[in-house]
């Protein structure tokens, strides 16, 4: 235990980030340097109010399985480099999740039962970012290669932990991406305030230098048939995400300014990057409503007050939640609170809870209000409460209310891929489908979920596949894929 005391001595206390009055006028991570560099200077402090517990139920939060304990004490006693192997031990890529877990670790903490939890995110990500900067993150080559070849179609988190995890086993691996770059929703759908990309870009050189191929602007199913895919390689692993947007099925959807935000954080995504958009869709000037309370609505918001909107309004169907743990969400299950994120505290941001959009109402084509209602819940579904229907301005609405499952068309339907009943592509306990030699990891399979669950997932398909290619395999136990996550 880094100190017995420490959690008792000791107040919880995050990294400072930069105000919000500087950080809305430009695209850098909200942090002054980087997360790691901004907690550096409690981390020790942090780190020692770990209990090293005896059952530690971290382990149980987080899908990784993390040695969250074993790090503690390594930071609170200034052992860096063992704690950067420690946390490189379980987790590929902890710059990512450091950055943009919900951290279901924390809210497991034997500490968080009667007490604020252990910071075990900030100090993950300065763990990860220190070592970066102490140039301790080298490629990890293979000492032999195996002769076999290995496809993952799709570069997200889950492609891209498998990849690096398979091209350590010695495999000659593949990444094909339909997109013009590498990394998916980490590069065209994360903001550049949440992770700058430079953040990815130097993990993706160290893949490169251990052998991973990447071949971005490809389109397997299009490009590349899924039978000239199977004829090319050895094995082929799908970790194409869950990309299919949930619609809003009402009148006025098809007016102009009514978008998916999958539509328009790509392109916010770009932009901030140097690249040129035509036809960008913007938030300059205009009166956004966001439909979804979660990350992505998050994200939507603090574009758009990058980007100078009139006002913003986030809609969300469930009720407000509370302050403290729900009673039928006891720990260490992770809980749905009310929670104000980066982007909620950079602007006048108005969040409507319990309410539900009946109609998107335009002129000449284009939305400028929409209708909602109050709802309650009643016999298993939401019903508008009479008397409360009114009407919202609108010159842009953002659609994110999650995504629905993987695109079905294409390369599934050509494989001959089973689906399970929610729609995701069916896998047993070794990540494998039904057509031998394909594989599936990540929301592909699991359905929309947390970056820590796709790591998790692509670590995971990556032993399943070594230990089809090779009788045997010695990289980490797969997580059971059937298991849900303690997040609601």
């Amino acid at each position: 235990m880094a100190d017995p005391k420490g959690f008792m001595k000791v107040e919880r206390q995050v990294a400072e980030r930069r105000p919000a009055s500087e950080r809305v006028h430009d695209w850098d991570e909200v942090y002054p340097g980087s997360p790691g560099r901004a907690v550096l200077p409690i981390i020790r402090q942090q780190a020692s109010r770990c209990m090293d517990c005896g059952i530690p139920f971290c382990h149980q939060g987080c899908p990784l399985g993390n040695l969250i304990p074993e790090w503690n004490d390594l930071i609170y006693h200034d052992l860096w480099r063992s704690a950067t192997d420690r946390l490189h031990a379980t987790n590929n890529f902890p710059e990512f999740t450091g950055r943009l877990c919900p951290a279901p670790c924390e809210t497991a903490c034997v500490v968080g039962i009667n007490r604020e939890p252990v910071t075990i995110k900030n100090i993950e990500v300065a763990i990860a970012d220190k070592a970066w900067d102490d140039r301790r993150v080298v490629p990890v080559v293979p000492e032999w290669h195996t002769g076999k070849t290995v496809a993952v179609v799709g570069s997200g988190p889950a492609g891209l932990a498998t990849a690096q995890q398979l091209t350590r086993a010695g495999h000659t691996v593949v990444v094909y991406e339909r997109a013009d770059d590498i990394g998916g929703l980490l590069r065209f759908g994360i903001p550049e305030f949440k992770m700058e990309k430079k953040v990815l870009n130097r993990r993706l050189k160290q893949m490169r230098q251990e052998g991973t191929v990447f071949k971005p602007s490809t389109n397997i199913g299009v490009d590349i048939t899924g039978e000239e895919l199977l004829d090319r390689f050895d094995a082929v692993v799908l970790t194409i995400g869950s990309t299919l947007p949930r619609e809003l099925p009402i009148p006025g959807r098809e007016l102009d300014g009514v978008h998916q935000a999958m539509e328009f954080l790509p392109q916010a995504n770009r932009v901030a990057v140097g690249q040129q958009v035509d036809g960008q869709i913007t938030a300059t000037g205009k009166h956004v409503v966001v439909i979804g309370g979660g990350d992505t609505g998050s994200d939507c918001i603090g574009t758009s007050l990058r980007q100078e909107a009139a006002s913003v309004t986030q809609l969300e169907i469930m009720p407000t939640p509370t302050s403290d743990r729900p009673g039928n969400q006891p720990w260490p299950t992770y809980p749905m609170l009310f929670r104000v994120s980066t982007s909620h505290e950079e602007g006048d941001v108005a969040r409507e809870y319990a309410v539900s959009t009946s109609e998107f109402v335009g002129t000449d084509g284009r939305i400028t209000s929409l209708r909602l209602s109050e709802v309650t819940f009643d016999a298993g579904r939401f019903v508008p409460v009479e008397g409360t229907e009114r009407e919202i301005p609108a010159d842009l609405v953002l659609l994110a209310m999650g995504f629905t499952g993987p695109q079905q068309t294409g390369l599934v339907e050509e494989l001959g891929l089973e689906l399970d009943a929610r729609g995701n592509i069916a896998r047993d306990d070794s990540y494998a489908t039904n057509v031998p030699g394909v594989f599936v990891a990540g929301d592909a399979g699991r359905g929309q979920s947390l970056i820590v669950w796709a790591i998790a997932e692509g670590r995971s398909a990556a032993q399943g596949v070594d230990a089809y290619l090779q009788g045997s395999s010695a990289l980490p136990r797969p997580i059971n894929p059937t298991e849900r996550p303690l997040v609601v």
